[in-house]
């Protein structure tokens, strides 16, 4: 097993084991609440209608940066995140400036 797919699996074990514990949790700027509204428009089948206010509202101050970095990564296919519809997800919620993430 590479390397990469070691730490891969190392943190998905943790993040695992820390969903039984009550923390907050904060990814690229986006906080629990952010994270939870936001998914089913990351996740397959994503609905149709626009994401909700509470998505949008916390992607408007979120680290996209911080998002590109992930966008080729296995952690975010092992939790179900599409990475193209993560990266469409600011431009359905009109949140300007949003850097696009270089291959």
């Amino acid at each position: 097993m590479e390397m990469a797919q070691k730490v891969t699996v190392m943190v998905v074990l943790i993040l695992v084991g820390l969903a039984g514990i009550s923390i907050a949790m904060e990814v690229c700027g986006v906080d629990e609440d952010g994270l939870t509204a936001c998914k089913p428009w990351v996740t397959k089948p994503c609905p149709a209608e626009m994401p909700p206010a509470a998505c949008c509202n916390k992607l408007s101050n979120a680290d996209f940066d911080c998002f590109c970095k992930y966008k080729n990564s296995m952690l975010l296919s092992s939790f179900g995140i599409d990475s193209d519809l993560a990266l469409a997800l600011p431009v359905k919620c009109n949140i300007p400036n949003t850097p696009t993430c270089s291959t």
